[in-house]
């Protein structure tokens, strides 16, 4: 009996492991609304996982506007300028993967150039897939959601850009949370 609850106790341990939270691969996202968890995914993206945590830890998208939000579509963000057209200066390859562009994902902007993507991301408010395997997304929303539809909404006439956008007001990445 003591060696079938051992057994039982270790299974449990690993499985607790296996679904905790990979701090390394967290992002927090404070909105005025409150704070958006988002799970970055190495695995199918390293290359743009390495430079957005980066960029998180250089404080790059604190204060940073949702300068391009369409309601039902994408609210993007991570332009300096507030434009849609900054960055950071560094371009990254492509790495466009099998995620499907579905409500929470989070994948990079870019321009016509495939290899142009930068600093500015998307989180995806509902079925995107004709996106798919076109833009590299990198991460998934895995709590407050409901914040990021809160987010100040342009108008389709104006392709989404936003008056008096609201802002990130800290991004951060939770093994480095204060």
């Amino acid at each position: 009996m003591k060696r079938i609850i051992a057994v039982a106790v270790a299974i449990f341990l690993t499985t607790i492991g296996a679904n905790a939270m990979d701090r390394e691969n967290t992002i927090y996202l404070d909105l005025k609304y409150g704070r958006v968890v988002i799970e970055l995914d190495s695995a199918v993206a390293p290359k743009h996982v390495e430079r957005i945590k980066e960029l998180t830890r250089k404080g790059f998208y604190d204060g940073i506007k949702f300068h391009r939000v369409i309601p039902g579509f994408m609210a993007q963000t991570g332009d300096p300028t507030g434009t849609g057209s900054g960055g950071s200066g560094q371009k990254l390859a492509a790495e466009f993967n099998n995620t499907p562009h579905v409500r929470g994902v989070v994948s990079m902007a870019r321009a016509q150039d495939i290899n142009s993507a930068d600093s500015q991301f998307f989180i995806v408010f509902g079925d995107a897939r004709f996106l798919d395997n076109q833009y590299t997304a990198f991460g998934k929303v895995t709590s407050g959601m409901e914040f990021v539809d809160q987010i100040k909404a342009g108008t389709s006439e104006n392709n989404g850009s936003v008056d008096n956008p609201d802002v990130i007001v800290k991004m951060q990445i939770a093994s480095d949370a204060e």
